[in-house]
């Protein structure tokens, strides 16, 4: 039987090293936001990190959020279109004079007729006036479309705002994840160094190293993939509040608060209620209804013809000089009747009553579904023992058994994996609770949970 390693410091395999440093340095490269700076021409970029709380990013996200600025233009270009629909038209004067009637009858304007010696001069003036209301109504109906893309404001400010808080509470969850990994690597890092040293001089098996290796570069790979969604949600957040710069940010939260959030203040037949009343995409629908209702009487208003009121004025061409008129004008609905828009608008209505009908199904349904992950996740947060002793006090004893063969490799690396799971696991219960009570909060269209 071989000897025990000593206890000592040894140098470490230089390939090991290097291929160690290239993993760390892919790794590096894709945390840009959660590690270390990235570097030009050896130079390293400053990334500072910023400490965020949720408050405050939901008043940045508010105040800076580009689909939140665009559809706020919506609402406005709906808000112009009600007044250009309330406005009366414009008058129509048409000016007929004749400019070259004295030049060709000079010679006349002499003789027998001395009113060729006088341009003619004819003015028409004309105000359409529309009847049964039509111009309110088009704007009632129109205000009404500035209503539904108000709701829809407010319902994209509801999505927008439960990936904003998720991504929040991802990104924290997920750096304490990371600290398992930056404990444990570096740890095992310099155990194979020495288990490296120790084969080299040929007192431990080579399956030993390898699997040590093997486990080595797993963690490795594993990093590399939450260092990889990191920046992917870091990302997120920074389109999320329209942050331009290279800030990594460090959401605080408030662990106590987090823990005592519970559903039991809230029955589901509660929040029900509140999401038939507050869900803005219902609102929204119910809204449409409403202003295809105003279509309808918008269109029959159409279909009473619009007057047409006049003033005539003619100096030489009528059968007598300087000739003034008064003229009324109208159109005979005989043929047309706006019977096919109204017949459109009557099937509009059932159209937008349907979805509306359809929406609050689905709205109902949202609530079940979010009450019953939440309560589930909740429950089993509840019953799972969240002690995680610390990765430094329980490594040097694990480390001096193996060392002693006190343990086997396979014992060794079974601590590793067991803390490792352990901690990413009720990191991952912690994230998926958060996320089952933002659903309650995005179903019910009201933040019921709050942890700030």
């Amino acid at each position: 039987m071989r000897p025990a390693p000593p206890r000592a410091t040894l140098p470490t395999n230089s390939l090991l090293r290097r291929a160690g440093l290239l993993l760390a340095g892919l790794s590096l490269g894709l945390a840009a936001h959660a590690q270390a700076p990235l570097t030009v021409g050896g130079t390293p970029l400053p990334v500072d990190t910023v400490r965020l709380t949720l408050p405050d990013a939901e008043l940045r996200f508010v105040q800076n959020n580009l689909l939140l600025l665009a559809q706020r233009y919506n609402i406005t270009a709906a808000q112009a279109l009600a007044v250009q629909a309330r406005l009366i038209d414009n008058p129509t004067i048409l000016v007929d004079q004749n400019v070259v009637q004295q030049a060709v009858h000079r010679q006349d304007a002499v003789g027998n007729n001395p009113d060729l010696n006088r341009n003619q001069l004819a003015i028409q003036a004309q105000q359409l006036f529309a009847l049964a209301g039509r111009r309110r109504a088009a704007g009632r109906a129109q205000q009404q479309a500035a209503v539904v893309e108000q709701f829809n404001l407010e319902d994209l400010v509801r999505n927008l705002r439960f990936q904003l808080r998720t991504t929040f509470y991802d990104i924290y969850y997920r750096q304490l994840t990371l600290r398992v990994y930056n404990n444990e690597i570096p740890q095992l890092r310099h155990t194979v160094g020495l288990y490296q040293s120790q084969y080299d001089k040929g007192n431990i098996a080579l399956k030993e190293v390898i699997r040590l290796k093997a486990f080595l570069f797993t963690l490795e790979s594993e990093r590399l993939g939450l260092v990889t969604d990191q920046a992917n949600s870091q990302a997120d957040l920074h389109i999320l509040l329209r942050d331009s710069t290279r800030s990594a940010y460090q959401p605080a939260v408030n662990v106590n608060r987090i823990q005592t959030l519970s559903l039991a203040p809230f029955p589901e037949q509660q929040l029900t209620d509140t999401a038939v009343v507050r869900r803005a995409d219902l609102l929204a629908r119910r809204a449409e209804v409403q202003r295809q209702e105003l279509n309808l009487r918008l269109q029959r208003a159409v279909a009473t013809p619009d007057l047409a009121v006049g003033y005539s004025y003619d100096r030489l061409g009528s059968y007598f000089n300087n000739y003034n008129s008064l003229t009324l004008g109208i159109a005979v609905p005989i043929f047309n009747r706006n019977q096919g828009n109204i017949a459109a608008a009557k099937a509009q209505i059932s159209n937008a009553q349907a979805q509306a009908q359809q929406q609050q199904l689905v709205v109902r349904r949202d609530v079940h579904e979010a009450y019953q992950v939440a309560l589930r996740q909740d429950e089993l947060y509840q019953n799972t023992s969240r002690d995680t002793t610390p990765f430094a006090r329980l490594i040097d004893n694990i480390e001096q058994g193996y060392t002693k063969r006190l343990i086997s490799v396979v014992e060794y690396l079974d601590f590793y994996e067991a803390y490792k799971n352990n901690v990413i696991q009720l990191n991952t219960l912690r994230a998926n609770r958060m996320r089952a009570f933002e659903g309650i909060n995005l179903a019910t269209g009201r933040t019921f949970f709050r942890a700030e």
